[in-house]
């Protein structure tokens, strides 16, 4: 909560005579100029390990911002913290309220609790695996069958800071093939993990990402992943690494490059079929 409480002040100043300097905050770019990080970012970051290291200080962390563009550490079957500080940076630099901090946790390599809190709409999603999802402290679930069928469901894709010609028209094409079988309506809310918060509260119906080059990291799926399977849904890859589709049954990995999550597996196969044209 004191890591979100440290974004509000921009968010609320923004396009107002007390708005924040963007160069006080500190932007720094890091695989490519539209991949932000800011001052808060690392002072969140700092927040949260420091709060891990004083209560669990035989755990180990996974942070966004210690990463950097360095290679992510691999997942081991220790008692893991997998933190994203700010999920939606250029939303929160722009004062976008669509920006929220991210905790999950791992436990034998397996995702078993998540945290997220989006401060500027005040909402604080907690799961724990096995205990269901909750919204400030109010059980949550994903759709019902009313958008069992993609016909009526809401969908969301983020288009990541792709730049190849060829990846951008892959990503159209994919997208195209949904618009063209028909959905109720098409989403990018610009923050990953509250795309999937909103899989699991039924305010989407399907997330995708990964088609071409812009798939996500483990502290974009970690706690969202946690969240949305408590509440009933389904998260999966669309592809394995060797591009070949992976069984709609199996578990999910963190480390994948590529991520469908929706309110149902049913939702999930049709929409990933229609993904991968085939």
């Amino acid at each position: 909560l004191e890591a979100g409480r440290n974004m509000i002040p921009h968010c609320n100043a923004r396009g107002t005579p007390n708005a924040t300097p963007e160069s006080s905050l500190g932007i720094q770019t890091k695989s490519n100029e539209k991949d932000l990080a800011t001052l808060v970012d690392v002072a969140n970051e700092d927040l949260i390990v420091a709060g891990i290291r004083l209560r669990f200080p035989s755990h180990s962390i996974i942070g966004e911002e210690d990463t950097g563009t360095g290679e992510v550490k691999p997942l081991s079957t220790a008692k893991t913290w997998i933190i994203d500080p700010i999920d939606g940076t250029t939303n929160f630099v722009h004062g976008l309220p669509l920006t929220c901090v991210s905790i999950g946790m791992c436990d034998g390599g397996i995702p078993v609790l998540g945290v997220v809190y989006a401060p500027m709409t005040h909402e604080l999603y907690v799961a724990v695996k096995g205990c269901g999802s909750y919204r400030n402290g109010v059980p949550i679930r994903t759709s019902t069958d009313d958008t069992s069928t993609l016909s009526k469901a809401v969908v969301c894709v983020e288009f990541g800071s792709i730049t190849d010609p060829l990846e951008i028209s892959q990503q159209v094409e994919a997208l195209q093939r949904i618009m063209v079988a028909g959905i109720r309506s098409i989403k990018s809310f610009g923050s990953g993990v509250l795309d999937l918060v909103y899989v699991a509260s039924g305010r989407l119906d399907i997330v995708y990402a990964g088609i071409a080059g812009e798939g996500w990291k483990p502290w974009d799926y970690c706690a969202g992943m946690v969240i949305v399977e408590e509440a009933g849904g389904c998260i999966r890859t669309i592809h394995e690494e060797d591009g070949c589709v992976e069984d709609v049954s199996g578990p999910f990995d963190i480390y994948s490059k590529s991520m469908i999550c929706g309110a149902n597996s049913d939702l999930v196969e049709e929409c990933r079929a229609l993904l991968l044209n085939r």
